[in-house]
């Protein structure tokens, strides 16, 4: 039954809880962008650092294939356990309780990702690796719950772009991973000046300048723990699964300016007695047949379109590598590491950030199925540009700006479009007892397509001839490489046509009907009939409807 404290917030106007919940669980998102995307700079130093005698001078100290996959992977191999168990545990036991968890959990493991406990290679990296598997986990706790507790403040007119709001925190992440880097190394630089620059190209004091840009990253998650913890657990949960209609409305209320009526428990009460003329059907679990009929089709869906879209997208960032491919030994480990910080910062302002907020600009009007598909298409586009004549033109003119700017299209048509969207639909789909799980089970699906794409394409991108880069397997070549990938989008574009819904512009119990989804029932409908079914005694027609059982 449709609760009038959900429908006032349906109908409840944009007001300071609501950017309150955007920056509490948006912290979270930018964090997981700082840790997952220094790593790449950080690299280059550990590189230098630990690989400097294995390899001349002119690779600069470059990492083993073996090495550079596995700390590409292990934090992604975290994030799918955490997307599955914190999912799970966000509907089981609360999101407020589960998120504060994520969030420690995230803080410490970033901390210990910058002491790595001793100094010797092995151990370095060994430790190094454990501990981004558990900020992985955190990471990955994250994203359902951050998604889950987004959607179930909002409006439904303006939720697509809260959510939105909340993913897009990952670009401002990413720049400031690169800024931290870059200020860090240049700092490191100025303090360790020398005229030999053969003494100063890896000094001691790399192996510190690694482990603080990593520890900083702890620090803009662990400022908003205070408020994460004393935010109340969403209404929807309260209301749905703890059956508490009078917190709900207590916790809502006391939030803002929400036009909530007083509740009467014992009217409540009466009103659901009355409804039991014809009792409701039981809550059906994950594993049932009832929601792999209503929502089967929703969950593969989400979990395929995360799946294809995480593919192109972890590939291209590691394509920045051909990009920033500079002659290292006119570069020590802090010019190396500050000049491909740089790149990602411009890389972050002309064409990830502006696709972050294109999509909370637009979502609401475009609709998420048609601005998934607008992103697959384009992303397809720029990635067929770019494999087309890459072996003939692009091989040499890596660095030239024409380049750069089809690159940088395929990053922007991402983020606006399925990398957002996908994040978006999952929490707006699946009933609220099972919403947070669905969106773990969705977005440890991308995580997957995730450890393909950069698995598959550190070997793949590899040039046939296996004497071109010392360290390195032969592979199918780049050109192949970005054809498949663009195929992998147009398969994106398809399975978005045929199966995901447009969920834009309705309430969130509305979209957990599958037969809703074709009729567009609009929500103000609904709260008129729960107006009058509280005025009056509901006729037997009106209980069996449809829309009194969502």
């Amino acid at each position: 039954m449709p609760l009038k404290v959900l429908t006032a917030l349906d109908h409840a106007k944009t007001q300071w809880f609501h950017f309150k919940a955007i920056v509490i669980a948006g912290m979270g998102t930018f964090t997981d962008a700082y840790d997952l995307f220094c790593i790449i700079p950080v690299s280059k130093l550990i590189g230098r650092i630990y690989y400097s005698d294995e390899y001349d001078k002119s690779h600069g100290g470059m990492m083993p294939q073996a090495i550079v996959s596995t700390m590409a992977v292990i934090a992604l191999v975290g994030m799918v356990i955490g997307q599955l168990t914190f999912g799970t545990l966000g509907d089981r036991i609360g999101r407020r309780r589960v998120y504060g968890f994520a969030l420690v959990l995230m803080v410490m493991s970033s901390i210990q990702c910058g002491f790595s406990i001793c100094k010797t290679k092995k151990c370095v990296l060994t430790s190094l690796c454990f501990f981004r598997f558990l900020l992985g986990i955190a990471i990955g706790g994250d994203y359902p719950l951050s998604a889950t507790i987004m959607s179930e403040f909002s409006n439904k007119k303006t939720r697509g772009a809260f959510i939105a709001a909340v993913f897009s925190m990952q670009g401002c992440g990413i720049l400031a991973g690169a800024g931290v880097t870059m200020a860090v190394t240049s700092a490191f630089n100025l303090a360790t000046k020398s005229s030999d620059r053969e003494n100063r190209d890896t000094p001691e004091s790399a192996d510190l300048a690694w482990r603080l840009i990593l520890m900083i990253g702890a620090v803009p998650a662990a400022l908003t723990f205070y408020w994460r913890m004393s935010m109340p657990e969403t209404a929807r949960y309260t209301a749905l699964i703890q059956k508490d209609v009078r917190k709900a409305t207590d916790d809502m209320r006391d939030l803002g300016d929400v036009d909530l009526p007083t509740i009467d428990e014992n009217s409540e009460l009466q009103v659901q007695q009355q409804m039991t003329l014809v009792p409701p059907p039981p809550p059906y679990g994950l594993f049932s047949k009832q929601f792999l009929r209503d929502h089967g089709r929703h969950l593969f869906a989400c979990a395929a379109a995360w799946f294809i879209v995480d593919i192109p997208f972890y590939s291209s960032t590691l394509f920045q590598s051909h990009i920033y491919d500079l002659k290292m030994e006119n570069y020590n480990a802090f010019e190396e590491a500050y000049q491909v910080a740089k790149f990602q910062a411009i890389l972050a302002v002309c064409c990830t950030i502006p696709g972050y907020w294109a999509t909370v600009y637009f979502i609401d009007s475009i609709g998420r199925r048609k601005l998934q598909m607008l992103g697959f298409f384009f992303m397809a586009v720029f990635l067929f540009a770019l494999a087309g004549p890459y072996d003939k033109y692009w091989h040499n003119h890596v660095h030239g700006w024409l380049f750069i700017v089809l690159y940088g299209f395929t990053f922007f048509f991402s983020n606006f479009g399925p990398n957002t969207t996908t994040f978006i639909v999952p929490a707006e789909l699946f009933p609220a007892r099972l919403r947070s799980t669905c969106h773990g089970i969705s977005g440890a699906a991308g995580k997957v397509g995730a450890i393909i794409g950069t698995l598959g394409f550190l070997w793949a991108s590899q040039d046939k001839d296996r004497d071109k880069k010392k360290g390195w397997k032969p592979g199918i070549g780049m050109m192949n490489s970005l054809v498949i990938l663009g195929g992998i989008c147009v398969l994106g574009l398809v399975i978005t046509y045929f199966f995901t819904p447009e969920t834009k512009g309705r309430s969130l119990e509305t979209n957990e009907s599958e037969e809703s989804q074709p009729r567009e029932i609009e929500d103000d409908q609904m709260h008129e009939e729960i107006l009058v079914l509280e005025g009056s005694t509901p006729s037997p027609i009106s209980v069996v409807s449809p829309l009194w059982w969502r």
